[in-house]
């Protein structure tokens, strides 16, 4: 078999051989077996695979092109005037086309949106008849189409928001009462036991989840007044049950599976025909004036629904209670009059709802079920987004004023100055801390027994969907969890800010308040110091690794201290084996445990009575009114499920005679993992632990330490940084006051140099004397050669491109002809390192030139494999060269040769001034001769291949030779192949070219209609299954 092989060339695709008609090439790197190929075949696979080069050795195919015999050595003028008014033709039918689109979208569009708006608020008949005219004015254009790109924005994003809500609503399904409610379901009911009305008031449906109530009676009998009733009680509301009722209205309801009668094949065949060159009119046709259309209707639309009608009905509303002139003095009129018209709206449509429900009209009362599910989700969304850090960005203002020496005077001043930009502030500052509160959280559950923080949301559960619970719970609970998270952080912003801060103004009177003014009576530029802050200092900070790592070890260590200090470490970390004589307290599984527990709270009165008792400590941190978070510990129980003791009778499985860890987890079935979806996310596991003695006590010993030490934590990250900030800052800028954000930072960063070189020796003392020293030498030798690298590429290159960018920009704009300039050297550094990092991004972007392949070798050798001599004489001498050549080269010619013509000072002094731009200039309009030169070279070689060019040749691959083409002409597969040979790139061996051949058999998976005109594209003859089966077992051999 392999003589024959040997003996004959087959093509790599269609496993055929070469014919006088259609020959074998070899256009690639690749050997043996898969080495030729026919021309039709890769023209084929090309198309198919959308690719130019070899998918196994990365070689670029070549084609030449083939012209017809009588073409010329040079076209006529004729012909390259014609080509060239083609060619300009097609460019203004182009840019009309595109002027006209980008007319629709940019200007027709946004102005039509802005003036509907203005005319819809205005409130006057007047304006409706005359809204034709004010489409035409050209009054204000320029600001109404930027006010009319954001109203075409707020209603695009309303009408995603919807159509995802609806995804939402298909996928996990509404909430209970809208999807199982119908007339059999309330025949037996009142219509206030359902509905809307359980959805505000969080009651069960009488008939529906017995178990749920009996458990929820259980536990509310044995915990008291508090909130211990609704643990499990949430467990079991968020997630939609079945019951006798609703199996056997499962016949007559449809109501759901009518409103979803539609084609899915339809539409998405609309969508595979709906592009967005389509959509936006960028395909060359005007279909996209239809498309123009319709968007000015929806926005139209969207405006009506959604702003006119809540803004008025919030209008009306606050008119009639008389509080209207409050709403007015807060500056945000507008957005509070829509808010109070989206809840009364909500109000309406529960009313609404009650009414159908009495009436029995089931279609229309769906209907306005689901506009209530879409209006409650969004003000929660509102309240979520917007409300809640928006609260915590005031609370930490209000708490930290005395840190700044300011005064809730002075804030409500600049509110009032300027509202927006107030109110936008705090809710960034808000953001910025929730977002590292999460953080910290997440942290936390690393180091902490899973199931300890079952009381806050865990983000990294794959079931945790916010959008589901908005849509599942009542309101009630959000109300509920959202005041016990306001508890929580304004707590921790007293105890870690407001604190501190009077500790520290009652201790160290001198060292408050923090300088933070925002100008600065120094030399040096408060620009140049905030871009050395933000491109230096702060990503040192941010990027390293190191400081997550060394967080998380001090929370390890301290909570190893609190659990052998109040022998809390089963109930901590959970990292000790259980005994059968140990106290357990086992946790209820996701999905499983809210039945479980009912039933057993359901079965007898000393059963739930012991695990109601119990559940006191479910699970939690402390006992309740023990710690801040004990007020959200019955607020956030929907998301993680309650623990309990389990009581005497049944007794627990045996252990083994090995003592585990922790308990066996129980597996939960697909059902339960649907109602564990649906609940919004559980948590993602319960470990067990053991209940020491006096448990409660311990718990808030715990909670005191914990205080104590972020009080401590908090203390020392106010005063440490900026205290060696301040004396750091001192030696350099003497007595001048630097903002705090500079000082801060820099002490920041000493504090992380500081901390990493005590961890690099502490890993290095316990491997002795000789070790530490050669490491001590490497590092030296690589500290000498880091700062030899840093003195050009930190220090010399930037220096030198902010001084060009001065000279050429910033003198030239800001300095008059008749001044003298001046150069701060430090301010261009700090600019120039700026600028390097841009142009470092613009040139990996870019094609590939020296500098590119410089900078990819330096970032790929990494610090500590650096290679100085190349870096100094490959990247920082032609760099370096450069910038030098273009400052000393415009001055030497100003400063000898103009003098030496004898022009007098005055022309001698524009000639320095104006030389730099000048040469910006030309280096400009060379860049552009150089463009159009090779614009139209690629015009004359167009023209040529539209007349002359009758087909392309495959080029085989010869490595000693290197390749040109002279045409980039349209080939078969509507792509150009230009040769691009590898320098030093190695041909694959038969058995790994081999082993890579089964890429190019896709083409089996090819679509019926890449069949070539002559017959079908893969014509395999019979003989070679077989022969592709000998070789697979040959090779397996």
């Amino acid at each position: 078999m392999e003589d024959g092989e040997n003996q004959a060339d087959i093509c790599r695709v269609c496993r055929s051989e070469g014919t006088p008609d259609k020959p074998l090439y070899h256009p690639c790197v690749c050997t043996g077996s898969i080495k030729f190929i026919h021309q039709d075949c890769l023209v084929q696979w090309l198309k198919y695979s959308k690719k130019e080069y070899c998918e196994l050795c990365k070689y670029r195919f070549a084609f030449t092109p083939i012209y017809s015999p009588d073409m010329p050595k040079r076209l006529p003028i004729k012909d390259i005037f014609s080509g060239l008014l083609t060619s300009i033709g097609r460019a203004v039918r182009y840019w009309f086309h595109y002027t006209l689109v980008a007319f629709a979208w940019l200007g027709v569009v946004p102005l039509t949106a802005c003036r509907i708006y203005r005319c819809l608020f205005t409130g006057s008949v007047s304006s409706l008849l005359t809204l034709p005219l004010d489409m035409l004015s050209t009054e204000n254009i320029v600001s109404d189409s930027f006010q009319g790109c954001f109203v075409v924005t707020c209603t695009l994003c309303a009408f995603i928001s919807l159509v995802w809500l609806r995804e939402q609503i298909l996928h996990g399904g509404g909430p209970d009462w809208l999807e199982h409610e119908d007339e059999a379901n309330n025949q037996g009911r009142n219509f206030f036991e359902g509905g809307v009305m359980n959805n505000l008031m969080g009651m069960a449906p009488i008939g529906r989840g017995m178990v749920g109530n009996a458990n929820a009676e259980g536990n509310g009998a044995a915990a008291g007044a508090g909130e211990g009733g609704n643990l499990n009680e949430e467990g079991l509301a968020g997630a939609p049950e079945v019951e006798v009722f609703d199996v056997i209205a499962m016949g007559p309801n449809n109501a759901a599976q009518d409103d979803n009668n539609w084609n899915p094949i339809e539409w998405d065949r609309a969508a595979e025909e709906l592009t967005w060159e389509r959509l936006l009119g960028l395909d060359g046709s005007l279909v996209f004036l239809e498309h123009v259309f319709w968007v000015v209707s929806l926005n139209t639309l969207f405006i009506l629904v959604f702003a006119f009608c809540p803004y008025h009905i919030g209008h009306f509303t606050l008119v009639g209670l008389k509080i209207d002139d409050f709403v007015v003095a807060s500056h945000f009129e507008g957005l509070l009059t829509a808010l109070t018209g989206y809840i009364v709206f909500a109000l309406g449509l529960v009313s609404l709802y009650l009414l159908c429900a009495l009436v029995r009209i089931k279609r229309f009362r769906r209907l306005i079920g689901l506009c209530y599910v879409v209006v409650k989700v969004k003000l929660l969304v509102v309240v979520e987004i917007g409300v809640f850090p928006l609260i915590c960005g005031w609370w930490l203002d209000v708490c930290s004023l005395a840190m700044f020496d300011a005064t809730l005077k002075e804030r409500k001043n600049s509110f009032h100055l300027a509202p927006g930009t107030s109110m936008f502030v705090h809710w960034l500052v808000g953001m910025v801390y929730v977002f590292y509160f999460a953080s910290f959280i997440l942290l936390l559950r690393e180091v902490l027994r899973p199931g300890l923080l079952w009381f806050l949301r865990n983000l990294n559960d794959p079931e945790f969907n916010p959008i589901q619970e908005m849509i599942h719970l009542p309101v009630y609970r959000h109300v509920r969890r959202f005041i016990a998270s306001v508890v929580i952080f304004g707590s921790t912003v007293l105890l870690m800010l407001w604190l501190p801060v009077r500790v520290i103004r009652k201790v160290m009177p001198q060292f408050l308040p923090y300088n933070a003014v925002l100008n600065s009576d120094a030399a040096m530029s408060e620009l140049s110091l905030e871009l050395l802050l933000l491109q230096v200092v702060l990503p040192a900070l941010l990027e390293q690794g190191y400081i997550r790592a060394w967080l998380k070890g001090v929370v390890r260590g301290w909570t190893v201290a609190m659990a052998w200090l109040l022998d809390l470490r089963s109930y901590l970390i959970g990292d000790i084996a259980l005994t059968e004589q140990d106290n357990i307290i086992y946790g209820d599984q996701p999905g499983n445990g809210g039945v479980g527990a009912g039933v057993g709270a359901a079965g007898g009165g000393g059963g739930g009575g012991v695990a109601a008792a119990d559940g006191q400590h479910n699970n939690a941190a402390a006992p309740a009114g023990n710690e801040p978070a004990a007020a959200a510990a019955a607020a956030d129980a929907a998301n993680e499920p309650a623990a309990q003791q389990l009581p005497p009778p049944p007794p627990p499985p045996p252990p083994p005679p090995a003592p585990a860890p922790a308990p066996p987890q129980v597996q939960a079935g697909l059902g339960a993992v649907h109602q564990a979806m649906l609940q919004g996310g559980g948590p993602t596991g319960f470990q067990a632990y053991k209940r020491s003695s006096f448990f409660s006590i311990r718990v808030f010993l715990l909670v005191v330490f914990m205080c104590i030490t972020l009080f401590i934590a908090s203390l020392i990250s106010l005063v440490v940084p900026v205290f060696i900030g301040r004396k750091i800052m001192a030696i350099w800028m003497g007595d001048a006051k630097v903002h705090e954000l500079y000082t801060a930072a820099c002490g920041l960063y000493m504090c992380w140099l500081l901390l990493r070189i005590a961890t690099v020796l502490y890993n290095w003392i316990p491997q002795g004397t000789a070790v530490i020293m050669k490491k001590l030498k490497e590092w030296a030798i690589l500290a000498l050669e880091s700062l030899t690298i840093a003195t050009f590429l930190l220090g010399v290159i930037p220096l030198l491109l902010g001084m060009l960018f001065e000279l050429v920009i910033v003198v030239p704009l800001k300095v008059p002809i008749d001044q003298t300039p001046l150069y701060f050297p430090w301010q261009d550094w700090a600019l120039g390192v700026l600028h390097a990092k841009i142009v470092c991004a613009i040139t990996m972007m870019g094609p590939h030139w020296w500098l590119k392949r410089a900078i990819e070798q330096v970032y790929n050798d990494g610090f500590r494999n650096m290679n100085v001599r190349f870096i100094l004489f490959k990247l920082c001498a032609p760099v370096i060269a450069t910038l030098g050549m273009a400052l000393a080269v415009p001055y030497v010619i100003g400063k000898t040769i103009v003098p030496a013509l004898g022009f007098n000072p005055t022309v001698q002094n524009i000639v320095l001034r104006r030389i730099y731009p000048m040469l910006l200039a030309m280096i400009v309009m060379t860049v552009a001769s150089i463009f159009q030169a090779r614009q139209f070279k690629r015009l004359y070689e167009h023209i040529k291949n539209d007349k002359y060019l009758v087909g392309q040749r495959l080029v085989n691959y010869e490595p000693k030779k290197n390749f040109t083409t002279t045409s980039s002409g349209a080939s078969p597969s509507s792509m150009t192949y230009l040769p691009n040979q590898q320098q030093g790139q190695q041909p694959l061996v038969e058995g790994e070219a081999a082993a890579a051949q089964p890429a190019m058999h896709d083409l089996a998976d090819m679509p019926a209609d890449l069949a070539m005109p002559g017959g079908p594209l893969l014509q395999i003859h019979p003989e070679a299954a077989g022969l592709q089966q000998q070789q697979q077992q040959q090779r397996q051999v």
